[in-house]
C-alpha cells in the first residue's frame, strides 16, 4: 500500500493501543495456566495472532472477542505434534521455542518475511544440552523433538532479551530448579522485569540472583484475569509528533510501567519538548527542539521514532549502542538512515547507531517502508514538517503491531491523501 502524507500538526488526545509486549506474556501465562483466563484489552496486530495461532497449535483454547481473549489452557501440551506459524513476530518464536519444548511437544516452527533469518543461535547453543533435540539449517523452519531438561541455562546479557524471557516461561514447569547465568550485562531489562511481572500475576516467581535468576522447578501458573496497559512503543509516535509542532495528550500509559519505552518521556525533555505526566497519561506539546546524545542499549524500538526527533533538532545527535536493530524486520538502522536521507536529512550511519544533524524543514521525497511497521510509522512523523508531501510504500506493515495507527493519525489531524485500502 502506498500512502501519501501531506504536511500538518497533530492536536488532541489519543488512547494508546494495548502494549502488544504485555499481550505476549499475558496470553502465554493464561495458557500455561490450565485454566480459563480473560486478557483484556487486546490489540489484534499480526504479531498477537500469531502468538494466539501457536498456543491453539499446542492445544490451548481461544477465543477471541472485540478486545477481549478468553484462554482455556486445559488442553495445552495436549498434543502429539504441532506446526507453529510464527507469521514475521520474533517475540512469538523466541517465547514458544523453550515453552514447546518444556511441554515435550514434537513441534515444527515456521516464519514469514525477515523470521526466518533472525538469530535463534541462543537456543541452538543452550537446549540441546538440556535433553531438546534440534533439528534446523540455522534459521527456520525448526523441528523441536526431547523434552527440556532442568539446569544451568549461560547466556550472554547483551543477547536479544526474548531469549531470557522465553527461558523465564517454561523453566518453572520442569521438575527440577534451574538457573540462568548472564555472562555479560544485562541489556533491554525493561523487558525482562515485564515477563517476571506477568509470570507472578499468575502465580509463578523467579529469584534474582548476582548473575541471572534461580527458578525453582514445579511449579504451577495459576489462572487469572489480565489486564493490558498501553503501550509506551506506539505512544512514542504521537508523543514526538506533538513535540514537532501541536499538542497531543495520550492516555493509557502508566508512568510506572515496566516497559522500558517509558523513557521516551524523559527523551523528550531532553530534546527540549515541553512533557508533562500524570500516572496514567503524557502530555506533549511542541517546542524548538536541541540535540542531545542517546543511548539506545535498552531502547531500541525506539531508535526510528527518536531519529526522527533528532531530524528537526538544532545540532548533532548521536545515537549509540544499538546494533541489534540491524536484525529486526529490517536492519533499522540502514533503513532509518536511508528514510532521512531521502527527505533531506544529513545522516551518518555508523555500526551501531546514527550521527544526525537536525534542520527546520525537510524535503517531499518518497520513502521505502521496507515491510516494517516502525519505519513506516516514524517516516508518517517525519512528513508532518516536510515541505510537500512524503510517499511511504509498505502501509500495511502497521498490521505488524497497530492496524489503526492511521485512523488515530487522521483523527488527530493528520493529512492522509490515500486510502489505506489501494494496493501500490
Amino acid at each position: 500500500m502506498i500512502i501519501k502524507i501531506k504536511p500538518s500538526k497533530l492536536n488532541g488526545t489519543v488512547i494508546a493501543p494495548p502494549s502488544k509486549s504485555d499481550a505476549h506474556r499475558a496470553i502465554i501465562c493464561a495458557a500455561l495456566s490450565r485454566g480459563v483466563c480473560r486478557v483484556a484489552p487486546v490489540a489484534y496486530s499480526n504479531d498477537i495472532k500469531a502468538t494466539i495461532a501457536c498456543i491453539r497449535a499446542l492445544g490451548a483454547r481461544v477465543e477471541c472477542c472485540e478486545s477481549e481473549v478468553i484462554v482455556d489452557g486445559s488442553g495445552m501440551f495436549k498434543v502429539d505434534k504441532a506446526v507453529l506459524d510464527c507469521g514475521e513476530s520474533g517475540s512469538t518464536l523466541r517465547f514458544l521455542i523453550p515453552v514447546a519444548a518444556a511441554g515435550g511437544v514434537n513441534s515444527e516452527f515456521i516464519g514469514r518475511g525477515r523470521l526466518p533469518e533472525r538469530p535463534i543461535g541462543v537456543y541452538l547453543d543452550a537446549l540441546p544440552k538440556a535433553g531438546v533435540e534440534m533439528d534446523t539449517s540455522g534459521g527456520l523452519p525448526l523441528k523441536l523433538g526431547g523434552v527440556l531438561n532442568p539446569g544451568v541455562f549461560e547466556l550472554d546479557g547483551n543477547i536479544s532479551s526474548q531469549f531470557i524471557s522465553g527461558l523465564l516461561f517454561a523453566l518453572p514447569l520442569l521438575d527440577g530448579d534451574s538457573e540462568i547465568v548472564l555472562t555479560s550485562p544485562l541489556e533491554s531489562v525493561g523487558y525482562i522485569d515485564m515477563t517476571v511481572l506477568c509470570m507472578n500475576r499468575f502465580g509463578v516467581s523467579v529469584e534474582r540472583t548476582a548473575r541471572g535468576w534461580l527458578v525453582r522447578g514445579n511449579q504451577k501458573y495459576t489462572p487469572a484475569d489480565y489486564r493490558i496497559e498501553g503501550d509506551w512503543s506506539q505512544a512514542a509516535f504521537f508523543m514526538t509528533a506533538a513535540a514537532l509542532s501541536g499538542e497531543v495528550t495520550v492516555q493509557g500509559v502508566m508512568k510506572n510501567s515496566a516497559q522500558g519505552d517509558r523513557e521516551i518521556s524523559e527523551l523528550l525533555r531532553r530534546f527540549g519538548a515541553s512533557v508533562s505526566q500524570t500516572n496514567d497519561s503524557v502530555t506533549v506539546k511542541g517546542s524548538d527542539l536541541k540535540a542531545t546524545d542517546i543511548d539506545a542499549r535498552n531502547i531500541p524500538d525506539l531508535v526510528p521514532i527518536l531519529a526522527v526527533a533528532a531530524s528537526f533538532s538544532e545540532g548533532k545527535t548521536r545515537i549509540m549502542n544499538a546494533e541489534r536493530l540491524r536484525i529486526k524486520e529490517s536492519d533499522r538502522l540502514k533503513t532509518t538512515a536511508e528514510m532521512l536521507s531521502a527527505l533531506g536529512v544529513s545522516v551518518e550511519e555508523k555500526p551501531d547507531g546514527l550521527i544526525i544533524r537536525g534542520q527546520s524543514r525537510l524535503k517531499s521525497g518518497l520513502v521505502q517502508g521496507y515491510n516494517d511497521h516502525r519505519i513506516v510509522m516514524a517516516a508518517s512523523v517525519a512528513a508532518l514538517r516536510a515541505d510537500g508531501g512524503v510517499t511511504i510504500t509498505d502501509g500495511e506493515s502497521i498490521n505488524k503491531s497497530y492496524p489503526n495507527y492511521f485512523e488515530e493519525y487522521k483523527r488527530l489531524g493528520g493529512i492522509e491523501d490515500v486510502d489505506l485500502r489501494q494496493q501500490s
